[in-house]
């Protein structure tokens, strides 16, 4: 029987949702300062409908993303609060393992504003070296260039757990990231810094397929997990962007988005998931889907 492992969906849109706060540059980090028992029911409605990883609420929190908003001296607080709620959702659930989140630096699909590699790598060893010993595996998320990806990378080089390198492509062409390198260009980086798996995420679900069809080659186990934008526009990627500045799609239900996921499981994925509005309904439709085709969720 094929093993599948369940990712969770949406973190920073579900606790927007569940708060009730307007959205803000730092919509999803903020809340843990004054709410963050709402990150642990988060983490407790993905567990409850199937998926087996709890992806910490860490993905914005650097001291560069930090600092503009005035909170960076909050940043170790909030680097433990978030693992906290992770790590306390997966021994309530009494199985499932925590994905410490990497999100870019400065901003999101900006590999142009991001620091170089050797740069970026001591702010994400400051992280990873705070919270190693809490977590299961590190997830580096939306890595939008080789470079980006490398620092990274290079960050995690003394974390002492299994390393997952996620990247995002272009909306319209998924052999392409988002800064328009080709996505092959990765291999050669995945064969030098040895990541456990490789995935895509943050990309429009139609674009993964082709995007699998590249990252299978690299000798990695490989997934993906989609957003459910129409499209990442030009006012998201002005400065300080909130989510008001995306628009979420009316035709990617929990039916839909099941469709193109078990594709991709046949495509050869071992790791599958949702990102941006992709919900709590979307994967338990997902886990529905896979038990009844005879997959073992792990």
């Amino acid at each position: 029987m094929k093993e599948i492992v369940l990712l969770d969906g949406s973190i920073g849109q579900e606790i927007v949702k569940r708060s009730g706060d307007r959205a803000t540059p730092l919509w999803s980090t903020s809340v843990m300062i004054e709410k963050p028992e709402i990150v642990g029911e988060v983490h407790d409605a993905y567990f409850q409908v199937g998926a087996t990883v709890a992806t910490t609420n860490t993905y914005a929190v650097h001291r560069d993303r930090l600092r503009p908003a005035e909170i960076e001296a909050h940043y170790e607080e909030l680097l433990n609060k978030a693992v906290n709620q992770a790590v306390a959702a997966r021994d309530k659930f009494g199985s499932g393992q925590v994905a410490a989140s990497l999100g870019p630096l400065m901003a999101s699909y900006r590999p142009d504003i991001c620091p170089p590699a050797e740069e970026a790598q001591h702010a994400y060893a400051e992280q990873v070296d705070l919270i190693k010993d809490r977590v299961d595996l590190f997830l580096i998320e939306t890595a939008s260039s080789v470079d980006q990806a490398r620092g990274a990378l290079m960050g995690c080089a003394k974390a002492d757990k299994p390393v997952w390198l996620a990247v995002t492509v272009a909306d319209d062409d998924g052999t392409r990231l988002r800064s328009g390198e080709a996505l092959s260009d990765l291999a050669g980086l995945v064969a030098d810094l040895n990541p456990d798996a490789v995935l895509v995420n943050c990309s429009r679900p139609e674009v993964i397929a082709e995007a699998l069809d590249i990252i299978a080659g690299f000798g990695k186990p490989f997934g993906a997990y989609a957003n459910g934008f129409t499209r990442i526009s030009e006012g998201f990627l002005g400065d300080r962007p909130t989510v008001d500045a995306l628009e979420q799609r009316k035709d990617l239900d929990p039916d839909a988005y099941a469709d193109f996921a078990m594709g991709w499981v046949e495509q050869g994925a071992t790791i599958v998931g949702g990102c941006c509005e992709v919900g709590p309904d979307h994967i338990a439709e997902l886990a529905r889907r896979l038990t009844a085709a005879e997959y073992k969720i792990v």
